[in-house]
């Protein structure tokens, strides 16, 4: 291990009670992800989509193979999703509700990680550093799998060091971490394998040592965890033929094949430090505090891992910003690591001018902020922005406050637990007021606002509607929010008189046949067909 001595921080929540670092972090999550404007809308294309087809599933009581042809995705968080149906109903909470059950002991599970390869302190400020990461949290409250996958990527992980440390039990551990690689191909089909493979250089390597490669249990962990991919595409391949398992393929074949929205081949060297900010920073800092101290025996999965994972993104050709979610906890560890460094100089005998530099260039970011929030006040569009801008900026003042507190006007009792703070207070106030404003969990309140006027909730409660040619983001919104779905056609003549249809508003411009306009949101409009001898309304 970690020399842990070395890297302990001066942040001490473990001091108190062995449950304190689990309460500790729970309390700084939760509010997270619970903090809402009390309106919740669906983002459009994914979740939508996943929060769409699980209601198929669910609706038509077929599990397996509900589509008209073979489905190109394995069913893991369809069923996830369709489970939560079962037991909340249909809404937006059902179908985040894994993916913010499973971040929570996603972040509990890096904890332990940074226990082991780093100590308890670092492990614990990993943890909390997780946490407040935007792109995490973000997906922390969407209903994908990729939060999930992650999951079991860190039970994964956490249970190849455990079958290290504890050689008495690598059988258990072993088999726990074969199940979650096998059930990660349920829930991210092929997607799994990238992490799988990340793990080569430290599972190969270090094969002398911890014997991994040679534990039977992994390989049966593995099978087991499989089977109820095997059992779905038994059935779908009964139902659909060879389809079933062609379009998996097919469709990994699309994603490695074709570049999306532009993404070149630089689209995580600069997206994942943005995304990631400030933490990447300190992440560099870490991976090379971490690179130039002696070997140990898990620095191929503290570093090694990342890397290589870094790299496998970059070759695939298909670059989105949620593929690279699995290089956050190490981000976090990396960043943990830095942080630490950075903190302890704060209570050295001489002052460091690197820490003085950092905290004046955070007090003129959050100069920046607070400018940028005075001079956009009054402007509706951006409100949302403004105010984060402004609590941030605020917040970003901590640092500089507390470097001149403690060295300039010479107030010892200022340690180097308020100068980490005031790493974690700006981002954590920031992603608070972003779920209170909305702007996390509320991503079509126009659509969602149509769907809750009482005309309109009386009449589609009441009411099949059938779909005209409607597709794209905000027709895969519209089919999750409509409770009663009728056909999908191609033409208003195929519908009969007096039926309820959603159109473009392109095709309602051009419709000659009498309708009544009930609503209308973005490009689409939710009309009744009128007799031909009624005038349109």
């Amino acid at each position: 291990m970690l020399d842990k001595n070395h890297f302990d921080s001066p942040w001490q929540p473990m001091s108190l009670s062995p449950v304190f670092p689990y309460i500790a972090l729970l309390l700084w999550t939760i509010p997270l992800l619970l903090f809402s404007s009390g309106n919740n809308s669906l983002m459009a294309h994914d979740e939508g989509l996943y929060a769409w087809r699980a209601r198929r599933m669910f609706e038509s009581g077929d599990w397996i193979h509900p589509w008209e042809n073979a489905h190109h995705k394995t069913p893991g968080f369809y069923w996830l999703i369709a489970t939560c149906y079962r037991i909340f109903g249909i809404n937006e909470i059902s179908v985040r509700f894994p993916s913010m059950i499973l971040g929570i002991f996603s972040i509990l599970l890096l904890y332990e990680i940074g226990k082991l390869l780093l100590g308890n302190k670092i492990g614990w400020l990993a943890a909390v550093i997780f946490t407040v990461e935007f792109l995490w949290l973000q997906y922390c409250r969407l209903g994908t799998p990729d939060v999930t996958m992650i999951f079991l990527i860190l039970l994964a992980i956490l249970s190849l060091i455990q079958a290290e440390l504890n050689f008495k039990y690598r059988y258990i551990w072993g088999l726990i971490v074969g199940i979650s690689f096998g059930l990660g191909f349920l829930v991210r089909s092929f997607m799994i394998f990238l992490p799988m493979i990340a793990l080569f250089p430290y599972l190969f390597r270090e094969n002398t040592r911890h014997r991994h490669l040679l534990n039977p249990m992994l390989y049966l962990g593995f099978i087991i965890g499989l089977i109820p991919t095997f059992i779905w595409l038994w059935q779908s391949f009964l139902h659909y033929g060879n389809d079933s398992i062609s379009e998996l393929f097919n469709f990994v074949y699309r994603l490695s094949s074709n570049q999306r929205q532009g993404n070149g081949i630089l689209f995580y060297f600069w997206n994942v430090p943005i995304k990631s900010f400030p933490w990447s920073c300190l992440a560099i800092l870490g991976l090379i505090l971490t690179i130039r101290r002696p070997l140990t025996p898990h620095r191929l999965i503290l570093v090694g891992f990342p890397i290589t994972l870094f790299f496998e993104l970059t070759i695939f050709s298909t670059r989105l910003s949620h593929y690279s979610l699995s290089l956050y906890p190490f981000i976090a560890l990396l960043a943990a690591v830095g942080l630490d460094w950075l903190g302890k100089k704060i209570t050295g005998k001489t002052k460091s001018k690197l820490l003085g530099n950092i905290s004046y260039l955070f007090s003129i970011l959050g100069i920046v902020l607070l400018l940028a929030a005075i001079i956009a006040i009054g402007n509706d569009e951006i409100r949302k922005y403004t105010t984060i801008a402004l609590v941030t900026g605020l917040a970003w003042l901590i640092l500089p406050i507390v470097w001149i507190l403690r060295y300039h006007w010479n107030k010892n009792f200022i340690t180097s637990d308020d100068w980490i703070a005031g790493w974690l207070i700006p981002p954590w106030l920031a992603l608070a007021v972003a779920g209170s404003s909305g702007l996390i969990g509320d991503y079509n309140p126009e659509v969602k606002a149509l769907f809750t006027q009482p005309e309109i909730q009386h009449i589609l409660q009441n009411n099949q509607v059938q779909f005209v040619d409607v597709g794209g983001k905000t027709g895969v919104l519209l089919n999750f929010y409509t409770p009663k779905l009728g056909k999908h056609v191609n033409t208003v003549a195929e519908l009969s008189t007096n039926s309820y249809a959603w159109i473009s508003s392109q095709q309602g411009a051009n419709l000659s046949t009498p309708y009544r306009l009930l609503g209308k949101v973005k490009n689409y409009q939710l009309i009744q067909l009128l007799s031909k001898r009624r005038k349109r309304v």
